[in-house]
């Protein structure tokens, strides 16, 4: 809790007591002691000590990063993989731009470069969402003097240049030959990871490949043969979509007995599938280009599966 309270002498006298710690400092201006005040309380909220210093103003794009990452971590929230990426990305290209130099010619100029660095459009889109998240923050929690306004119209902007835009719709599907292919080719390749039977799986269930590699034995109902994906996928709302999926046999592949034979294998203990989703990938793409379907992606098989499954749907 801060008191700010004006002296005889005009000034501002600032007392912070939180979580047990009291720090104390006089300032001539009122707007310094509400900037000390905000960064006071965020370092107690971090478990260090407020400086008596008056608080520095932030003046380049990348203390607006570390200023948001902070007021996250302050309240127990961690910057997932993909926007952590992003922001480091941002702090890269266009950290060091000061705040009042952050104008709609320097977002198009940024974007530019990215695109030339091979983003495409989606990705450039992402970016321009987070630096407008970074911008919003400042200005709504730290009531700093940034311009939103200038995301918009950059983001127009690249848009009419043709560089920001919604995705391609894929539509690559395994034939049933290539999926013939990779069963056997994986099968008459035994390797740590059992590749044959994620892919399977993947069809059985068109679970992502992240997915299929955190699920826990634990969220598996052995009753009503049924498991619960934590945390799913979700472009609105990711944190505590727990989703449940049935484990069944109506794509050509039996999801429930592909997890039984996980569980001989691991003993039903921790992870079902206890493999990194990356080193999956990698052995995936080997695999693949083996047997000369260079361009199937491990995700194409969650289009083959809801695409079979839908075809029963409408039988």
């Amino acid at each position: 809790m801060a008191t700010i309270i004006r002296t005889k002498e005009t000034t501002w006298r600032v007392v912070v007591r939180r979580k047990g710690k009291y720090a104390c400092k006089t300032f001539r201006l009122k707007t310094h002691a509400n900037e000390w005040v905000l960064e006071a309380e965020r370092l107690i909220d971090q478990g260090g000590e407020p400086s008596t210093k008056r608080i520095r103003k932030p003046k380049t794009l990348t203390h607006l990063i570390d200023l948001h990452i902070a007021d996250l971590q302050a309240v127990g929230k961690t910057l997932r993989r993909s926007k952590r990426a992003v922001l480091e990305t941002l702090k890269r290209d266009i950290g060091s731009t000061r705040i009042d130099r952050l104008n709609r010619a320097a977002i198009i100029k940024y974007g530019q470069m990215r695109a030339k660095q091979g983003a495409g459009p989606v990705t450039l889109s992402v970016d321009l969402s987070y630096l407008r998240t970074i911008l919003v923050h400042a200005s709504a929690v730290h009531g700093l003097e940034v311009n939103v306004e200038t995301v918009n119209l950059a983001r127009a902007a690249l848009t009419h240049l043709g560089l920001i835009g919604r995705s391609h719709e894929r539509d690559r599907r395994p034939t049933d030959n290539e999926i013939k292919a990779l069963i056997f080719y994986f099968k008459s390749r035994p390797t740590i990871i059992p590749i044959s039977r994620i892919v399977q799986f993947a069809i059985a269930t068109a679970m992502r490949q992240e997915e299929i590699c955190k699920i826990e034995w634990a969220d598996v109902d052995f009753i009503k043969r049924i498991v619960v994906i934590r945390d799913r996928k979700d472009p609105r709302h990711k944190l505590g979509n727990h989703q449940k999926v049935p484990l069944l046999n109506l794509t050509g592949f039996d999801a429930w007995q592909l997890l039984l034979e996980q569980k001989i294998l691991t003993g039903g203990q921790g992870r079902c599938f206890p493999y990194n989703h990356k080193s999956v990938g990698t052995a995936f793409r080997r695999e693949r280009d083996a047997i000369g379907a260079n361009d199937l992606r491990f995700h194409d098989l969650r289009h083959e599966a809801t695409s079979r499954l839908f075809g029963l749907a409408t039988v």
